[in-house]
């Protein structure tokens, strides 16, 4: 498929395609009068990476979460590693999103009378107390 069909059909931008091209994390397509033709090999590998970036994978968590997968092989070291890097990034993430969750009830209940006195009744991080302490 051309360069065209393969961005329409993963939702990729042909200059994306061509960046994932420039910086090997799909194989350079053989060419037929000087155009790019894709295999569906590329197509599954574009919409690999494009789930990887929707899912907030750096370009070189993709390479090495790439380089650790092959369909004739078990999963590579590498890409455990990655994964186990990926799961603390994400609890942390629900931890600090359960945190704003919270937060924001706690601001729908509110009856404070002034800024400070919501402040001092909320349960702030370890860190944030050291600082609201260190400020009285």
């Amino acid at each position: 498929m051309k360069i065209g069909d393969l961005a329409s059909r993963t939702g990729v931008n042909p200059s994306a395609i061509r960046y994932y091209e420039k910086v090997n994390l799909i194989p350079a397509p053989y060419r037929a009068n000087g155009q790019r033709r894709y295999t569906d090999a590329a197509l599954y590998r574009v919409l690999l990476i494009r789930f990887a970036r929707d899912m907030d994978f750096s370009l070189e968590e993709i390479r090495i979460f790439l380089s650790g997968l092959n369909d004739k092989a078990p999963v590579g070291k590498r890409w455990k590693t990655l994964a186990h890097s990926k799961i603390r990034q994400v609890n942390e993430t629900m931890a600090r999103a359960q945190q704003l969750k919270s937060l924001l009830e706690h601001l729908l209940r509110c009856r404070c009378a002034s800024l400070r006195e919501c402040v001092d009744r909320l349960s702030l991080s370890p860190k944030l107390r050291l600082v609201r302490a260190s400020a009285k």
